[in-house]
């Protein structure tokens, strides 16, 4: 029997400082979809997304935007209002997980083990945070906006840091998000986890170490220009190590209430460290989700196609009936 195929609309662009790398992810996503016989319809995160997905005929939505609006929440409650299945996590997993300050939060709560850090808002005197920072947290720090991506706006001290230099890190950070991190750098490897959550229970995927010789750490130049980094997936972790970083990225799956899909990464040296987690990776030509998926067996064709199958299933929001008002 020939499984069904839908007409999806991929959701791409937006407000966002990643909106050029969600417009590559989407290219990549309608490329699968179309090879596994589906109609794919590449639309813009604009002011007229509404009319063209209520006017189209799409049967499901696979929002591949990255950042602001996009991955926030915001997009996955206009979906929910057109009453369209969508792919991905819901508003609040979303929301959840794109505000890193929560999202440390609810990982701490569960027992995840993450690096201490200090909330810095725009607004306040750079420099008093920084001197707080460097004595309530440390010497060598990471400095991050708090509802961001691929890197942008990220300033890593590992040699240790002056007030001056870090307030002026604090400021550039302003510049990308209201409110940004301060937290404890944590020396090792960089690893990064996916889990795939379409099954009747999430399961991780081969975890990969990201290597980028060229730059300081992983960098948005290193994770987008072709060659600037190198992927070893199955990550060359031994067997103990690999399994914790898989439970930690099924956990932090768990604690935020995502669905089908997301990435944990991670600092593995003489702890593991859950820095953050992605509810939708990229899936660029370069993107570390599809790169492990294609490790465990799954092709991209397969794995886009299992996403847009089991949002169709799941169908829309759930939707009660009005109660009457009380004579």
């Amino acid at each position: 029997m020939t499984a069904r195929k839908y007409s999806v609309a991929v959701v791409q662009g937006g407000p966002s400082t990643e909106a050029e790398v969600s417009r590559a992810s989407a290219k990549s996503v309608a490329r699968a979809l179309t090879s596994s016989g589906h109609g794919a319809v590449r639309l813009e995160l604009d002011a007229f997304l509404a009319d063209s997905l209520r006017t189209g005929g799409y049967e499901v939505v696979f929002p591949v935007s990255h950042g602001a609006v996009g991955e926030d929440g915001a997009l996955q409650g206009l979906l929910e209002v057109l009453d369209m299945p969508y792919v991905g996590s819901d508003v609040l997993a979303s929301a959840l997980a794109m505000n890193k300050r929560v999202a440390k939060i609810l990982f701490a709560a569960a027992g995840l083990p993450v690096a201490p850090a200090l909330e810095a808002r725009r607004g306040a005197d750079a420099r008093v945070l920084a001197e707080r920072a460097l004595r309530d947290v440390g010497e060598r720090l990471v400095v991050k906006p708090c509802s961001n991506g691929s890197a942008i706006g990220v300033a890593r001290f590992d040699q240790g840091v002056t007030a001056e230099a870090l307030a002026a890190a604090i400021e550039a950070a302003w510049k990308v998000d209201d409110v940004v991190l301060v937290e404890r750098f944590a020396p090792g490897r960089e690893i990064t986890c996916g889990v795939l959550g379409t099954g009747a229970e999430a399961i991780a995927l081969p975890p990969t170490e990201i290597r980028a010789s060229k730059d300081a750490f992983y960098t948005y130049e290193a994770r987008y220009a072709p060659g600037r980094s190198e992927h070893l997936c199955p990550a060359p972790l031994d067997p103990a190590l690999l399994a914790r970083v898989q439970e930690i990225a099924v956990s932090a799956h768990r604690a935020l209430g995502c669905r089908d899909l997301c990435r944990a990464d991670f600092v593995v040296g003489d702890d593991v460290i859950l820095l953050e987690v992605n509810t939708m990776p990229g899936f660029t030509d370069t993107s570390l989700y599809p790169e492990a998926a294609g490790v465990a067996g799954i092709a991209m064709a397969a794995l886009c196609d299992g996403f847009v199958t089991a949002a169709v299933k799941r169908g829309p929001p759930r939707r009660n009936a009005a109660l009457p008002l009380p004579k």
